[in-house]
């Protein structure tokens, strides 16, 4: 008997190869992505954001299947998001020189959660990288786009006039700066 799809929502589930994870934790970033366009879809402030994430999100599903099937990142997509980054970068710079609590509007709140997403998915690609290769552009593609999920974030939030919250660990003590921006 023909097994109906409806009880199957992806047909490789029951693979043992942490492909499946990866592939998995690479659609539910797609899926986070997805997730914060309609809260800036009206907001003037995030008309930058939102052309960019327009961009990122088909991306983010051509990274998914860059393992299984043909690599379908390329050098200009991995230049292409380096220039945004440092677009981003260059509007916040003084704010990201210290670790900020994830949190804000909604919008920064959930590319805070992108954030957090792309780590994962990183994460799962190598543990796939430990049972095949893995081009390196995949690797250099999702540490970028958490990078450039943070700085994102914090755009948005100093495009709004939202406050960052400074992060303060008590596990990792920072070195102190003197007035003259001296580390002591």
């Amino acid at each position: 008997m023909k097994k109906d799809i409806r009880f199957s929502c992806y047909p490789f589930m029951r693979e043992k190869s942490s492909l499946v994870d990866y592939e998995i934790r690479t659609d539910s970033l797609t899926t986070r992505i997805g997730a914060v366009l309609p809260t800036i879809l009206h907001d003037e402030k995030g008309q930058v954001v939102l052309q960019d994430l327009q961009v990122i999100h088909p991306l983010a599903y051509h990274v998914n299947g860059s393992v299984r099937g043909k690599l379908a990142i390329t050098e200009d997509d991995l230049n292409w998001l380096s220039a945004r980054y440092d677009f981003y970068v260059s509007q916040v710079k003084d704010t990201i020189q210290q670790f900020l609590l994830p949190q804000g509007v909604e919008s920064a709140a959930r590319l805070h959660i992108c954030r957090s997403e792309a780590k994962k998915s990183y994460r799962a690609l190598h543990k796939v990288s430990e049972e095949r290769d893995i081009p390196e552009i995949l690797f250099d593609f999702l540490g970028l786009l958490a990078n450039i999920f943070f700085v994102m974030a914090v755009y948005l939030n100093k495009q709004h006039a939202h406050s960052e919250t400074p992060f303060i660990s008590k596990s990792y003590p920072m070195k102190k700066k003197k007035e003259n921006n001296d580390e002591i």
